[in-house]
């Protein structure tokens, strides 16, 4: 079973193609969408990842024509600094790659962001190729081609539009992955289905059992659909300068919660499951969404956290609320002073808003740590 996304962005379009086994082809697709040109690869991996799937990935591209040398990063958000990017940067510089060569991301959403941000930034932009292994990282961050790296103030301040030049997902990989990683994936795919399509929503409420049981077609119907969803909305708008700013629901808190807690305490998705609820408050309060829809949205949150005999997601009740606030304050939307909020308006329907009141806002804070 295969799927195939197409991302049209003239030039800088690309194909995300999703096969179960699709890690035998990577050699063939990397080749396809690079051209005969490029010689040498930097593959950007961790030690965890490149233990399971590193050799595999190497064959195939040397099958392919490549020659290849790795580097590896530290794993988690707080390796998604300047530090590790110029550690990548002066790997690359010390083997001597060209213009002409390439990076190839092997490792989820840190992985991928920093890989694309190394890439964009070597001799002014080189190529590179996303093989992303965690669901977040297969239905969100490696499409799209927003890369960064964090800052002790706010997390993704530093980075570029870079888009890769192939998205190769093999859902073979969640094999390997924690339940919590899969799971702080699904916080993501609930996003496209409270902004997007109702169905997706549904669909994930109503089959969490064969998702964590890995279903493979079920597997490659969620992530291709959330594909086309991103890619739909990154084709109208490839540098959130309007719509694109809605792939960003749940985002304002959930960055927040990320920096106060220095990285360590929660996963990407799950800070997003976090702010999605208290998006869901605050348009609640606003009027802006009525409480059924609220409801499902925020229990949608839940039902997660409960499944796996997980029960709920990592405590923020010890958190500072003048803390997040002030962390929100440094979010990267910030325009001319305003914070755009992204609120549901129902299940499947979002809007943008910056004009809703600061008690509104404190009070929903307070509402969701505690």
């Amino acid at each position: 079973m295969a799927n195939a996304v197409h991302v049209a962005l003239d030039e800088r379009s690309y194909d995300i193609t999703i096969a179960d086994g699709a890690l035998k082809q990577v050699g063939e697709i990397t080749r396809a969408a690079l051209g005969q040109k490029t010689r040498k690869l930097a593959i950007i991996s961790n030690a965890r990842v490149h233990g399971f799937y590193g050799r595999a990935v190497e064959k195939s591209l040397k099958q392919a024509g490549f020659a290849t040398l790795t580097h590896l990063m530290g794993d988690g958000e707080r390796a998604k600094s300047l530090t590790s990017a110029e550690k990548a940067l002066a790997f690359m510089i010390a083997n001597r790659f060209e213009r002409s060569d390439a990076v190839v991301a092997l490792g989820g959403g840190v992985v991928g962001d920093l890989a694309g941000f190394v890439a964009a930034c070597y001799q002014r932009g080189v190529n590179y190729v996303q093989i992303p292994t965690t669901l977040l990282a297969q239905i969100d961050s490696s499409v799209g081609g927003k890369t960064a790296v964090n800052h002790k103030l706010g997390k993704n301040l530093i980075g570029a539009f870079h888009q890769p030049r192939a998205v190769i997902i093999d859902p073979q990989t969640l094999a390997t992955l924690p339940k919590r990683e899969l799971r702080a994936g699904l916080y993501e795919a609930l996003k496209y289905g409270v902004i997007w399509d109702q169905k997706l929503f549904a669909l994930l409420r109503d089959k969490l059992d064969e998702v964590f049981a890995l279903d493979a077609g079920l597997l490659i119907q969620i992530i291709a659909r959330c594909c086309e969803i991103k890619a739909e909305v990154v084709t109208a708008d490839e540098r959130e300068s309007g719509l694109r700013r809605i792939l960003n629901f749940g985002h304002t808190v959930g960055h927040a919660l990320e920096a106060v807690t220095a990285y360590r305490r929660l996963k990407h998705g799950e800070a997003v499951g976090y702010g999605m609820q208290c998006a869901s408050m605050i348009a609640e309060k606003a009027g802006i969404i009525p409480r059924v829809d609220s409801h499902a949205i925020q229990s949608g949150v839940d039902e997660l956290a409960r499944f796996d005999q997980v029960k709920k997601l990592p405590r923020i009740d010890d958190l500072n609320i003048q803390e997040v606030i002030a962390a929100m304050a440094h979010d990267k939307k910030v325009a001319q002073g305003k914070l755009p909020l992204i609120l549901p308006t129902k299940v499947g329907e979002v809007i943008v808003r910056d004009d809703i009141p600061p008690t509104i806002i404190r009070a929903s804070v307070r509402e969701l740590l505690k």
